[in-house]
């Protein structure tokens, strides 16, 4: 048997399937029935997406989507422990704790580099295409396994914590999987095309430092606006980086690309789109303001992008 990334996907849909229960049967939540059906219809999409027709999932996703906007997704109070007893367990489990985090990265990184020998019979343990994504999630259940033993606690109040974590995030969660498509939508529908057209148009990019710079900042523009560097990254290079950079200036490709996805770096630094950079941490901090990380962040995106126009303007050709 291949282990394929649809186990993955089958695992987290049971997560979110009980973590819509959960919510659905919180007397307490604000918006239980909405906040739960909106998580259910997420479970749903990762359960049997595969074998419905695309026009069903796209009416789940406007569901989802009509849900979020009309405000059905809010946070209930999260049930913790006092500040004592975590402070108590800390103290307790001491550095132990690394211990699931550390597990993760561990086990893709031995699954990924060990995969290519693992085959039997003809059929490899893991899919070959997905391999990554494959050791990630092993790598997940076993950090589960592991921080049970080492807290004595049970997969039940791994649970209880998961739900806590995705009520917090509210639909914000759900960016990175929805963003992460947009640069294929935006590509397909011509927005590359129509960048150029805008950008040679109103700018003069006939000067080189010009067109590096539109490059760079339009990299970083784009993922504020995505919450995602891969997604802008089309984009930008479809309309500005092949036909100017590479077609009129003949920049090295290679670092076009590292130093325009750095760009886009800074761009996931300073925007709430890219939930699990910036809403993760505040989340799991629980701290009052929800753009505490982004602010903090902005000076230093803000200097690395202009080192990166410098960068690619002095080197890149």
């Amino acid at each position: 048997m291949t282990l394929t990334i649809n186990y993955l996907l089958w695992l987290l849909g049971i997560v979110l399937l009980i973590v819509g229960g959960m919510i659905v049967t919180d007397r307490e939540h604000p918006r239980r029935f909405t906040a739960g059906g909106f998580w259910m219809l997420y479970a749903l999409i990762f359960l049997v997406g595969d074998t419905l027709p695309a026009e069903v999932v796209g009416v789940l996703v406007i569901a989802m989507a009509l849900i979020a906007g009309f405000g059905g997704v809010t946070a209930a109070k999260p049930k913790v422990l006092s500040l004592e007893t975590r402070m108590a367990s800390a103290r307790r489990l001491g550095n132990r704790l690394f211990a699931p985090a550390l597990t993760i990265p561990l086990v893709t990184v031995i699954v990924t580099l060990a995969a290519s020998h693992l085959v039997f019979g003809g059929t490899p343990l893991f899919d070959p295409k997905n391999v990554t994504l494959v050791g990630f999630g092993l790598g997940c259940v076993i950090a589960l396994a592991i921080a049970c033993v080492i807290t004595r606690d049970s997969v039940g109040q791994s649970m209880q914590e998961t739900r806590r974590l995705v009520d917090a995030l509210s639909w914000a969660a759900v960016l990175p999987q929805m963003l992460g498509m947009l640069g294929l939508v935006f590509s397909d529908a011509g927005v590359g095309k129509a960048v150029a057209h805008v950008t040679t148009s109103y700018i003069n990019m006939d000067l080189r430092f010009v067109a590096v710079t539109v490059y760079c900042v339009g990299m970083a523009l784009f993922t504020v606006i995505m919450g995602n560097g891969f997604a802008a990254f089309p984009v930008m290079t479809g309309g500005v980086g092949v036909p100017v950079l590479v077609g009129m200036f003949h920049v090295n490709p290679a670092m076009m690309a590292a130093i325009g996805m750095f760009s886009g770096y800074c761009g996931t630094l300073m925007t709430p789109m890219a939930a699990n950079f910036n809403m993760v941490p505040v989340a799991l901090l629980e701290l009052p303001d929800k753009n505490a990380v982004i602010r903090v962040q902005v000076p230093t995106a803000l200097c690395v992008l202009a080192c990166n126009i410098v960068l690619l303007n002095t080197f890149g050709f």
